[in-house]
């Protein structure tokens, strides 16, 4: 199997890359390199030096100064700002997309997808920037008048996954920029070239439009090193993570010791209710979507799949028989549905989930197993499994990060309902159902306890526009649309005394006043 590599030219990507940026790369040759590997082949990318503390020093040093001018320039030209951004990634949209995939491993279809999604969010921003509002309160005093503003937060940490390399940036720093934040951002390890070359892409357009370096950076290195002296850094008042619900925890903790404020993006186990009264071709075309796509390594995967007992033997037929037809190879050919997994570590973890899987009483239907052949190099295919399991069963309970979709019989909606809800995650959810009863229950308060929750469609393919993000162990969180760009400001509350008196609030009298 052959890739071609020449377009990585175009991004800026040479054979060796720096791995730190505040508008300009540091080059310190001195640091420890880290090889990127495209899981398409298991063949070398490219290398970087990783960025060391003293580099991070530099960084956010930059960062600070930037942040001075940047959050006094008026939030509208902060938008302009952020528009030339995505007209520049609209150039570079190819590439970029082809990028993601060569070194995460989704089909083409999917990288192009994330770098429209940056493009929408560029176009999200812009208009953000002119509706940036706060409130205006009635107050009790006479001649006073009170209102809430929003103001620039400081500089900020955003902390992504491999899994969309370059999507949750810009959910994070695009909003950041119109709010009139700097960003540092620290790549996940499994795909720093994506993100030197969105780095490329802004440092142009800071530069032609004369504005400091330091507005957006990229740190590439460690967690143990440059990712823990983030947590642990009171200069950065805010830190947006996205990974697993553990390391989560962890963020969490060390952000909170420091009292500083987290947006966290961490596991689900999103599940798919199919009643009585689905449309079962569309439940199935969204199925097979929201399981198999990427490789089952979204966050939004659909891990669970809770049937209506009257119609689960003929889902489970029509869902293997579609399985069997789905298209595994080179994310980079068309026609290909599903990739390869990111990394050898994600195949065992899938293997030893399987195993235990078995261990607890469940029973494969369908799939599981390492491909072998020329046309899946490096071992990093597989294909996708339905399983039948337990609600109770522990391996069910924690999000697996690979195609495994684990069916499971349900008699009453209530049934349904203590299923679904019946795990610690709590991000994506989804009914198929022409029942408006049905649906109306699942929407309500006894319904779904997650963050999102569709009716007819899949679990995965959020839009910008609503907040994106769930409750429970997923963290609380949320990035992109709605209000959620509050999260990057600081909330202000102002009282105007405009009269010639000086009265208290509660009518308190103090002496003479």
């Amino acid at each position: 199997m052959q890739v071609d590599m020449s377009f990585l030219k175009d991004l800026g990507i040479e054979k060796k890359n720096y791995g730190a940026s505040y508008g300009e790369w540091i080059r310190n040759e001195s640091a420890p390199l880290l090889k990127s590997y495209t899981p398409i082949t298991g063949e070398p990318i490219a290398e970087v030096y990783q960025a060391e503390p003293a580099d991070y020093d530099k960084v956010i040093e930059q960062a600070q100064k930037a942040f001075l001018e940047w959050r006094n320039i008026p939030a509208p030209k902060r938008g302009e700002i952020v528009r030339i951004i995505g007209n520049e990634l609209r150039k570079y949209k190819e590439p970029l997309g082809r990028l993601v995939t060569l070194e995460m491993g989704k089909i083409l279809p999917e990288g192009l997808g994330e770098v429209q999604e940056m493009i929408d969010i560029a176009d999200f921003s812009v208009g953000l920037s002119r509706q940036l509002y706060g409130l205006t309160i009635q107050s009790e005093r006479p001649k006073h008048r009170m209102y809430e503003q929003w103001l620039p937060l400081g500089p900020i940490g955003i902390i992504t996954a491999f899994n969309f390399p370059v999507a949750v940036w810009s959910w994070n720093a695009l909003i950041a920029a119109v709010a009139g934040d700097v960003m540092i951002w620290k790549p996940s390890s499994q795909t720093p070239l994506c993100a030197i070359a969105i780095q490329n892409i802004v440092d142009r357009v800071v530069q032609d439009q004369g504005l400091p370096k330091g507005i957006f950076n990229t740190i590439i290195g460690p967690g143990s090193t440059v990712g823990q002296k983030m947590l642990e850094d009171k200069r950065l008042p805010l830190i947006s993570f996205t990974g697993s619900i553990p390391m989560g925890r962890r963020v969490a903790t060390t952000v909170g010791k420091r009292l500083g404020k987290t947006i966290l993006e961490l596991g689900g186990n999103n599940a798919i209710i199919i009643t009585d009264t689905a449309n079962l071709d569309m439940a199935l075309r969204a199925v097979l979507f929201a399981a198999v796509g990427t490789a089952g390594q979204r966050c939004t995967t659909t891990r669970r799949l809770i049937i209506h007992e009257s119609v689960y033997d003929k889902f489970v037929e029509q869902l293997i028989n579609a399985y069997k037809q789905i298209p595994i190879g080179n994310p980079l050919e068309e026609g290909i549905l599903m990739g390869p997994m990111v990394d050898r570590a994600a195949v065992e973890t899938m293997q030893g989930a399987l195993e235990q899987l078995k261990k607890e009483g469940g029973k494969i239907l369908y799939g599981g197993e390492i491909l072998e052949g020329d046309q899946y190099p490096g071992g990093l295919y597989v294909r996708p499994c339905i399983a039948e399991a337990e609600n109770h069963y522990e391996i069910v309970q924690h999000e697996t990060f690979a195609p495994i979709l684990y069916v499971m019989k349900y008699k009453t909606m209530e049934e349904a309902l203590r299923l679904h809800n019946g795990v610690s995650q709590g991000l994506s959810s989804a009914i198929f159902s022409t029942n408006l009863q049905q649906i109306e229950y699942f929407l309500g308060p006894e319904g779904s306890d997650c963050g999102i929750a569709n009716v007819n469609m899949g679990t995965s393919g959020a839009e910008i526009g609503g907040a994106f993000g769930g409750e429970k162990d997923t963290g609380g969180g949320r990035e992109s649309g709605s209000d959620a760009w509050k999260a990057y400001m600081r909330r202000q509350t102002v009282t105007i005394n405009w009269g010639d008196e000086l009265p208290l609030a509660q009518g308190i009298k103090f002496g003479d006043m």
